[in-house]
């Protein structure tokens, strides 16, 4: 007979953010549990509120299946004496298994005898297996821990009730002092409590008493209602799914209502009205058919629609609270010029270890100059991102950010062009901060993408030689997100980044006085290894094989560009059917490269050639090096592979490591100047052909 149960955790209210990653935790724990105690089930349902972590099982096995298995212990020469009779050693096994020594036999097993018994486990009833769920609960984790009462216990939020219900049988088990019932509760104002016959009888039960169980039910409902009154008004509702799953968890009886604000309000940026009721008051805005903010609001309450104009006037009035504020700073704000702002920047630590921000914009100009440069900016270009750095965090100190603090720079860009800055500056101030997450947006503009490349490599550079290097998971100035962003910039911009070129930034802040007192060269390549890494955990991301990111990775390449660029090269010819005997040529090559002493490379004297396959591989090898530069990385690799029979025959004809010194170190000069070559690809050892 098959069984449905039911197993249902009550809390106080959890934070929005946390329920659905913890139901989540509760399935595949519960799953990993049932796994492991060989229960069998058809399908686990998940339910979640605010107030509550719920888990449906049907198709539910009776109990464990039995098992018959075969266990082996101590060898036979330990399992018996001189005598014959059965050791402590034989005697304390069996007396482990359950069974006795006459139910021993041996089995040989490469070689050796071995005690062998037989042993029949039987299965355990499914009351007896749920009842362990107990420590599936307890031993959940979340990003934040409270204890209440008198006890050591830690969880999400007090535990106030438990329901256990396999069909209509309560498991018993209890935490700290709540034992499991059929007992559930319906909406916090709106319901009551419920007692439950069967597991069957739960979400229908509980939405009798205004509580919708299922997050996805409460999701569309929530939906449905938002579209039917933006349908009834003629809006615009671009649904935020960020805010849509927040509000899903923060109700379990939705009623979407309007509100509005007064339309002075609209004079505000848009991005100031909509942090506002969006971040501030998990209000969803609207828009005109046209696509123009109105001054109206979608809200969603926990509960009915009694009393609905109360709470109408409330949120309006909490926000008509914030806006004025936002007001108030809008119209201060303007009242400064950049100028006074940036000045106020001299009196604000980037870091107590490393300067002020105005240094640091300072810093980030001559920077983003030399980049803009070497990168291939346009002069206008290059104009534009040194006025952009010498003013780009100015907005820190004004009151709107001090008030709004993620708008930062979305202030910066509305400010500069009412302050009568070009389109490019104002637009680069706002996207140097961008990517804002992994896989956030990047700087659509060229100028906002060298002004991020700039100021992400000057925080990296300083922290690093302040000495604040991230270590394990402690990064608290997240310079893994800001490697992360340079890595995807260059990438996307298709711009080499190496180390000549953080060289050539780092003498630009010198020649222009502004560096730091840090020593910034020596993290040089401490920093290249860390941003080196960003780009295998984006390669491995997505998909790479592993053994061609750590060919890429590992090689000498300082440019992080021909990195990604390699690696799919790579990928594009791992399924070559001569890829493998070209890429055992290539390594061979390398490995007898690194026999030469480095001291004895020079230039190769063809006078020292004794065999036909010598000069042959010297003109290929020039010509490759002489077309390298011209050469994209497809043609470069192609240039190398094509080399594989020239090779081959080299190594068929010539014994590198000559008795005369005169001509091992010739060969081995120019196996060392084609294995540079080769390099350029990555550490080829690490490639794993088959």
């Amino acid at each position: 007979m098959a069984h449905t149960f039911l197993l249902e955790i009550g809390l106080e209210e959890m934070p929005a953010h946390v329920v659905t990653p913890s139901i989540k935790q509760l399935v595949q724990k519960t799953k990993k549990y049932l796994k492991e105690q060989r229960i069998n089930f058809d399908d686990i349902k998940a339910f979640s509120t605010p107030r509550r972590l719920a888990i449906q099982l049907t198709g539910l096995a009776e109990k464990q299946p039995d098992i018959d298995e075969e266990v082996k212990g101590p060898a036979k020469k330990i399992a018996l004496d001189q005598e014959g009779n059965w050791s402590k050693a034989a005697i304390g096994f069996t007396r482990g298994q359950g069974v006795t020594v006459d139910d021993i036999t041996f089995k040989e097993l490469k070689g050796t005898e071995y005690v062998y018994v037989e042993k029949h486990i039987a299965g355990q009833p499914v009351q007896s297996v749920l009842a362990g769920l107990k420590d599936v609960i307890t031993g959940m984790t979340f990003p934040t821990m409270m204890k209440w009462g008198s006890y050591h216990f830690e969880y999400i939020r007090p535990i106030k009730w438990l329901v256990a219900l396999l069909d209509d049988e309560v498991i018993p088990f209890e935490i700290l002092d709540v034992a499991t019932d059929r007992e559930t509760r319906g909406h916090r104002f709106l319901g009551k409590a419920i007692t439950l016959n069967n597991a069957t009888d739960y979400e229908a039960a509980l939405t009798s008493e205004f509580v919708i169980a299922d997050a996805a039910k409460r999701k569309a409902e929530i939906r449905t209602q938002i579209d039917r009154i933006a349908e009834s008004h003629h809006w615009t509702v671009k649904i935020n799914e960020d805010l849509l799953e927040e509000v899903t968890n923060l109700v379990e009886w939705p009623t979407a209502f309007t509100g509005g604000f007064d339309e002075k309000y609209l004079a505000i940026p848009d991005e100031v009205l909509i942090t506002s009721m969006r971040d501030h008051q998990r209000f969803f805005y609207v828009l005109d058919e046209n696509g123009k903010l109105l001054p109206h609001f979608i809200s969603v309450r926990n509960g009915n629609e009694n009393h609905i104009e109360n709470v109408i006037a409330g949120n309006e009035k909490v926000l008509a609270a914030r806006l004025s504020d936002a007001m108030f700073f809008y119209q201060e704000d303007q009242k400064q010029t950049i100028d006074d702002y940036v000045d106020r920047l001299k009196n604000v630590s980037f870091h107590d270890k490393i300067s002020t921000m105005y240094e640091k914009m300072q810093r980030v100009a001559a920077i983003a100059g030399q980049l803009g440069h070497t990168l291939g900016l346009t002069e206008t270009q290059v104009t534009d991102v040194v006025r952009a750095a010498h003013i780009y965090k100015f907005d820190l100190v004004t009151g709107m950010v001090g008030e709004f603090a993620e708008l930062q720079g979305v202030m910066g860009e509305k400010y500069a062009l009412l302050n009568g800055e070009n389109a490019a500056v104002a637009q680069a101030v706002r996207e140097h901060y961008m990517p804002i997450s992994a896989d956030g947006d990047l700087p659509a503009s060229a100028v906002g993408a060298v002004l991020a490349l700039a100021d992400k490599l000057d925080s990296i550079l300083t922290f690093f030689a302040a000495g604040m290097v991230p270590s394990g998971s402690n990064d608290p100035y997240a310079l893994r997100r800001q490697a992360t962003g340079i890595v995807r910039i260059i990438r996307a911009n298709n711009w080499h980044f190496d180390r000549p070129l953080v060289e050539a930034a780092l003498a630009a802040e010198t020649k222009a006085q502004v560096a730091p007192d840090l020593d910034q060269a020596a993290q040089i390549s401490a920093v290249g290894a860390f941003l080196k890494d960003r780009v295998k955990v984006i390669l491995l991301g997505e998909k790479v094989k592993h053994d061609i990111v750590d060919a890429v990775i590992e090689g000498p390449n300082t440019d992080l560009l021909d990195d990604f660029v390699v690696a799919k090269v790579l990928t594009d010819h791992e399924q070559d059917d001569d890829f493998k005997p070209t890429i055992e040529a290539l390594n061979r090559v390398l490995r007898l490269a690194q026999k030469a002493d480095p001291d004895q490379v020079s230039d190769v004297d063809p006078s020292l050639f004794n065999n036909d396959s010598e000069p042959k591989l010297y003109a290929a090898v020039n010509q490759v090096a002489s077309e390298a530069a011209g050469l994209d990385m497809p043609s470069y690799y192609t240039a190398l592979a094509d080399l594989k029979p020239v090779i081959n025959d080299y190594f068929e004809a010539t014994m590198v490591m000559d008795k005369d010194d005169a001509i091992k170190n010739n060969r081995l000069s120019q196996l060392t100047q084609l294995a540079n070559l080769i390099l350029r690809l990555g550490d080829l050892n690490q490639l794993i052909v088959k």
